[in-house]
């Protein structure tokens, strides 16, 4: 039988580095709020892209630095579903709230729907599937407050994508993981690399963003969709035919 691999103190000291590299993302989810209060939307946007970045390359190295062998007695899935349910979600829920970007009146229950959401998919056994893909619309709260921001969306406009988003929650499509899928990988991993240099130099130009760069960044989301749904609908299909 093959006994459990426990690795050097060096290794398990590089784990602890790294749960604690992600648990510094409950940090910027406060000062991301901090921000929001402050009236600081640009500073709270740069913060989630530093959020993003974290979130982005925490996983890739603690598989390589084999976490969940040397410290089995730490669950890190738990720490990352709290850390990006705060900066995923919450953060920018409270960014929109406080930026007036939500409608007079209703904007109470416009900021719950989406934490609500989140909430139940946090909790899904099966929110990230076998095959690595997200299973209903990940909660990319941070991603709309962002294009809130840049694009300067109206409340009305504003409400619609936080209800339209709330309900794809529940809607079970496989959105791509673009860490992790294995279709497309490296094509995804390009594009999403794009996609943040797109956010940087967004956040650059603020109050006036480049409308070449605005589509360049649409243009991302539009390939992420696509392909979602291709991968969801179109390939399960094929291999059937």
């Amino acid at each position: 039988m093959r006994e459990p691999f426990a690795g050097s103190t060096r290794l398990r000291l590089a784990g602890l580095a790294l749960h604690a590299y992600t648990a510094s993302g409950t940090v910027l989810a406060l000062l991301i709020v901090i921000a929001a209060i402050d009236g600081d939307a640009v500073r709270a946007l740069w913060l989630g892209l530093a959020a993003l970045i974290i979130d982005g390359t925490d996983g890739m190295l603690a598989r390589r630095l084999r976490v969940k062998e040397t410290l089995p007695w730490f669950d890190g899935a738990m720490l990352d579903n709290i850390v990006d349910y705060l900066t995923y979600a919450f953060a920018p829920i409270v960014l929109l709230w406080t930026g007036g970007y939500l409608p007079d009146g209703y904007g109470a229950l416009l900021a719950a729907l989406p934490l609500l959401a989140s909430s139940y998919q946090f909790c899904r056994v099966d929110a990230k599937t076998d095959d690595h893909f997200f299973l209903g619309f990940p909660s990319y709260w941070n991603v709309v407050a962002f294009y809130v921001v840049i694009l300067g969306l109206g409340p009305v406009a504003t409400a619609a994508i936080l209800v339209i988003c709330s309900i794809l929650v529940f809607v079970p499509v496989k959105y791509v993981y673009p860490s992790r899928t294995k279709a497309f990988r490296s094509t995804n991993l390009l594009a999403t690399a794009i996609w943040l240099v797109s956010y940087a130099v967004l956040l650059a130009q603020m109050p006036d963003p480049s409308p070449i760069v605005v589509v360049l960044s649409l243009a991302y989301l539009v390939y992420y969709g696509a392909l979602s749904l291709y991968l969801t609908f179109w390939v399960p299909r094929r291999k059937v035919a």
